[in-house]
């Protein structure tokens, strides 16, 4: 019995999103073959989710620069209170930290950048259930070394190409400074790529090249930041 890719999508809510997702996946199979199709479905899932992604983009980068003008005296904070174990010193720190972030105008970490991805779960779902099991993507090339979009990339030259670009990715987007999130947030790129070593070679693919957009768009926004920034400072200048 042949294997229906809307039936491999994930059940309840998710199947709003993921069985059109998979259906245009299969349309686009059919025309340019498996390899192109998932690029091609990559490249309309990220030009849609654009917008979202350029305002988490913009709202990280906002937040970083104000992080860096409030860090010295968050850290004057933290020292005057260093070795203060009390309640009541713990409460003062508090409140002290408080009013500085209210006084910069400096909410909560931003959200932003996080929505594209949750959007792409169900997505990322149904790749993995289709390409697991789906008989049109049983024995399909794309690649000399990739025979076959359904299992796992047998020299592991994808998952690693991932793992390399998810890097590159958090190297160009802002940081808050906390090293803590910093550490935890560099062994993301290592943890992903031994997790993708078992993941069908398609279900990669779509995250490679995911990322590459996504170090595409980076490049873009902060280019597009930075111009926004020389013009204000020139503006500032001229008055």
């Amino acid at each position: 019995i042949k294997l229906q890719w809307a039936e491999l999508a994930t059940s309840g809510f998710w199947d709003v999103i993921a069985t059109p997702m998979i259906w245009i996946l299969r349309t686009l199979t059919s025309l340019i073959g498996p390899g192109l199709a998932i690029i091609l479905l990559t490249l309309i899932v990220r030009f849609s989710l654009s917008p979202l992604s350029y305002r988490g983009q913009k709202s990280m980068a906002t937040y970083t620069q104000k992080m860096k003008v409030v860090k010295p005296k968050l850290d004057a904070i933290k020292e005057k209170y260093e070795g203060k174990k009390g309640q009541d010193a713990q409460l003062k720190m508090l409140t002290e930290t408080r009013e500085v972030m209210k006084e910069n105008n400096v909410g909560m970490l931003p959200l932003g950048g996080c929505l594209p991805m949750l959007i792409q779960l169900p997505i990322f779902i149904a790749f993995y259930r289709a390409l697991g099991y789906a008989i049109e993507l049983r024995q399909t090339p794309f690649v000399w070394w990739l025979q076959d979009l359904s299992a796992q990339d047998p020299y592991y030259i994808t998952p690693i190409l991932m793992g390399a670009s998810m890097w590159l990715s958090q190297k160009m987007t802002p940081t808050t400074g906390d090293p803590t999130q910093a550490k935890i947030m560099g062994m993301m790129p290592i943890i992903f790529t031994f997790l993708f070593l078992s993941f069908p070679a398609g279900l990669v693919l779509y995250w490679l090249t995911n990322n590459i957009l996504s170090i595409v768009q980076q490049v873009i926004t902060n280019r597009y930041l930075s111009g926004q920034e020389a013009a204000k400072a020139a503006a500032a200048e001229g008055k």
